[in-house]
């Protein structure tokens, strides 16, 4: 209990450290911070339904009543970007964790099975990586047809292959080490090597790009939403209203720009948690980007 504690202050100093000397970092926790506070707390932050339309204050500016204005169909933009939020946390969310899950399994194998398994993995990925994240989302999406649970598995099939490259290419330098052969000589199987002897080490390497696949998943969605595929009118999406506000950017440009500067805000400060995440977790090393 004492060592746990112990333990607990160590890593909590080490990550006061790091916040404390990279002002960035400790900038892109608060906003996300912000952004889960949003994601946990919205219905009872919106002023407004992020639905309701009244034609009587359409395109309105910025008021008292109304913060950040309203769009064409009178709907208060800053309950719609609060609510937003939700659709933008859980699809980028959820479809990175499958792209990890999914990631970790493949690298792990083919690095460590090494041979025809990994060629055959490493061909198909890079097949996948060929093309354009975007298109082969689209694609996809034309296929399958326009719904959040889709839109999740989009993003997850989009970036399974780079967080399977980026593990493989960690067991691959883990694998040789004396440790793992020391577990080959106790007659230790291949699950326990995988999961004791190389998994811990593959970790920090996984936080940080699972990290870096976040930042990418919001632009996806975002762009998926712009292009009528993510989430359907008239639940608020981001990348939705930034479609609907570009047909009266002269008249409200308010309605394209709080939108578009959300999408910013969250990705640069996503952006500037993962460079603090390798700075902990990998000092001296390399961004895997």
């Amino acid at each position: 209990m004492v060592k746990a504690k112990i333990a607990r202050r160590s890593n909590l100093s080490r990550v006061w450290k790091v916040l404390r000397g990279n002002p960035t970092t400790l900038v892109g926790v608060v906003i996300v911070s912000v952004f889960i506070i949003l994601i946990a707390f919205g219905p009872l932050i919106a002023l407004h339904s992020p639905t309701e339309q009244d034609m009587s204050i359409r395109l309105k500016p910025p008021s008292s009543e109304h913060p950040l204005g309203t769009d064409q169909f009178g709907r208060d933009i800053l309950s719609r970007i609060i609510i937003g939020s939700r659709n933008v946390g859980a699809v980028a969310s959820l479809g990175t964790a499958i792209a990890v899950l999914a990631g970790l399994a493949l690298g792990m194998i083919s690095g460590y099975v090494g041979g025809i398994v990994d060629d055959v993995i490493m061909r198909l990925l890079e097949v996948m990586m060929a093309i354009p994240g975007i298109l082969l989302a689209m694609l996809i999406l034309f296929s399958l047809g326009s719904s959040m649970l889709n839109v999740i598995l989009v993003v997850g099939f989009v970036y399974t292959p780079v967080v399977s490259r980026v593990v493989r290419s960690v067991v691959l330098d883990y694998k040789t080490r004396q440790f793992v052969e020391a577990a080959k000589l106790r007659g230790e199987s291949v699950f326990y090597i995988l999961a004791k002897e190389i998994l811990p080490n593959v970790l920090p390497h996984l936080a940080v790009e699972a990290s870096m696949r976040f930042v990418y998943s919001i632009f996806l969605v975002a762009s998926l939403g712009f292009l009528g595929l993510g989430v359907q009118p008239p639940h608020p999406d981001w990348g939705l209203m930034l479609n609907e506000a570009r047909y009266h950017y002269y008249l409200a440009p308010w309605a394209l720009l709080f939108p578009a500067g959300a999408i910013a805000i969250l990705t640069v400060g996503v952006g500037f948690v993962s460079d603090g995440l390798r700075k902990m977790l990998l000092p001296g090393g390399v961004s895997n980007e």
